[in-house]
């Protein structure tokens, strides 16, 4: 008589639809967008940053736009770990020219400071981080 031995699998990773840590998704929010412009907003953008990086190619040569994408992959490694300081990436805002761009949080408040934001699991972030936890580092708002 053989005994079969049903094992369960403890997949480490696959917490991606843990609903207590994450909260619940939305299959239209992962389908469409925030809102439809989004979509042209993201296209502009990608358009205009390859007519930027052409004309650059063009002016300094071909080397040029390639050290601005070793430069951009460099800076945006550079991250404190998860916790009460947010990275600020200005390194990176500066090279991207991000830095001049006026966006919602600059006269509606950080999102940060919302009585709904849920603070940083730093456990939770540094296994994302360490790749032994898949999901977001910060699950962000309640």
């Amino acid at each position: 008589m053989e005994i079969s031995k049903a094992s369960i699998t403890n997949d480490v990773t696959g917490i991606q639809g843990d609903a207590l840590r994450f909260g619940l998704n939305g299959v239209k929010s992962e389908i469409v967008g925030v809102h439809p412009l989004q979509s042209l907003q993201q296209s502009t953008k990608r358009t205009h940053e390859e007519m930027r990086r052409t004309a650059l190619a063009n002016v300094y040569g071909a080397a040029f736009p390639l050290k601005m994408d070793l430069d951009r992959q460099i800076l945006s490694r550079f991250q404190r770990p998860p916790g009460a300081l947010s990275s600020s990436m200005l390194g990176l805002e500066v090279l991207t020219g991000s830095l001049d761009e006026f966006g919602f949080e600059d006269y509606l408040n950080d999102p940060r400071d919302s009585e709904n934001f849920r603070p940083v699991d730093m456990h939770h972030g540094m296994e994302v981080r360490l790749g032994l936890s898949k999901g977001p580092v910060c699950p962000s708002f309640t």
